[in-house]
């Protein structure tokens, strides 16, 4: 009469005890995480050696290809007469040597959080948790929001114009600015597209996979949180013509991931259980949880190398989300990179 009462009580310590944990984050592949979190360690300052940081500005009005003057834009959405640039080179660089980059985007993105990470993991001593000594460059978007918007027009664009931007107009301007030659006279990019990543949260996830979908000649490992995989693009945008849906074709009606050919990208893909819209119908093409968990399906199924996370009782791009989980996806990203 004692045992059945027994083995029930110890079913239940069994599902309260695995209640809310995370799967363990290694290698590729779907996993869960929260509801509960914690920031990663190696995402706080430890006070080891830092490197040099730099800002600078680079007005809209000399953009060939940004220039805040685009037809397709809304008059009533402000657009930015300047966009900030700011530069993070770490300490374990050494000048002269071509460095990997990392570009986030929606500058200063989340800035504090990788300076941390690579203070602390490109002198890490564990083989399996250490990152090269990339430099990252935030780049603040054009300004506003939505179909219409500056940001919209950079980021939900489905075309190589963002990669473009970044690769022929922010890269050389980083490398020419005064400051930044002063500290580091033979400061150089690799030329390596495996050691060129982005990074970006909603519309900015979508640009970073959007830059590596259209050029992967030039950018290869991406990070999206929160992506914006939605019909976000300008309905005035002559790529409607190809891509009437905007980002929401990498995963449905077109379905470009399933029925592309395979391109050599590593991607990092996250969606919050409480997303933006995550209760919309699939007709309104707005649906991030969805989509996201679309993509991370149609990455699947193609044979992509990919990591999708999908986070409980958290937000959109929620900061709970990068402070756990950055440190371990820039590890992930970057693995295999060796160098010129």
């Amino acid at each position: 009469m004692r045992l059945l009462p027994f083995l029930a009580l110890t079913f239940l310590i069994t599902v309260l005890s695995c209640f809310g944990q995370a799967e363990e984050i290694s290698g590729g592949g779907d996993f869960v995480i929260g509801p509960d979190y914690q920031i990663d360690p190696d995402l706080t300052d430890q006070g080891n050696p830092q490197g040099k940081y730099f800002e600078f500005s680079m007005p809209l009005a000399n953009s060939k290809i940004f220039d805040g003057k685009d037809t397709t834009l809304n008059p009533k959405k402000d657009v930015r007469a300047e966009r900030k640039v700011l530069v993070y080179i770490p300490a374990k660089y050494k000048d002269g040597t071509k460095a990997p980059v990392l570009v986030t985007l929606d500058g200063p993105s989340r800035m504090n959080l990788v300076r941390n990470a690579l203070d602390n993991l490109t002198i890490s001593k564990d083989p399996k948790r250490t990152l090269p000594a990339f430099i990252t460059i935030a780049v603040q978007n054009g300004g506003n929001d939505g179909k219409g918007s500056q940001r919209g027009l950079e980021y939900d664009t489905m075309s190589d114009r963002h990669a473009r931007f970044i690769n022929d107009e922010v890269l050389p301007a980083v490398l020419s600015n005064a400051q930044i030659k002063a500290a580091y006279p033979n400061l150089a990019f690799t030329s390596d597209p495996w050691g060129k990543g982005v990074m970006g949260c909603s519309s900015g996830g979508a640009a970073a996979l959007t830059m590596g979908w259209f050029r992967p000649d030039l950018f290869r490992r991406l990070i999206t949180y929160s992506g914006t995989f939605v019909d976000q693009q300008d309905d005035d945008a002559p790529q409607e013509k190809d891509y009437p849906l905007g980002a929401w074709e990498y995963h449905s009606s077109m379905k470009l991931i399933e029925t592309s050919e395979k391109k050599p990208l590593r991607i990092f893909t996250h969606v919050a259980e409480n997303d933006n819209r995550a209760n919309d119908p699939e007709q309104t093409y707005h649906n991030w949880v969805m989509a996201n968990r679309r993509t991370a399906a149609a990455l699947k199924a193609k044979g992509y190398d990919y990591r999708f996370i999908y986070s409980k009782a958290t937000r959109h791009c929620d900061k709970k989300v990068f402070e756990q989980t950055l440190a371990d996806t820039l590890v992930w990203m970057w693995d295999g990179y060796e160098g010129e």
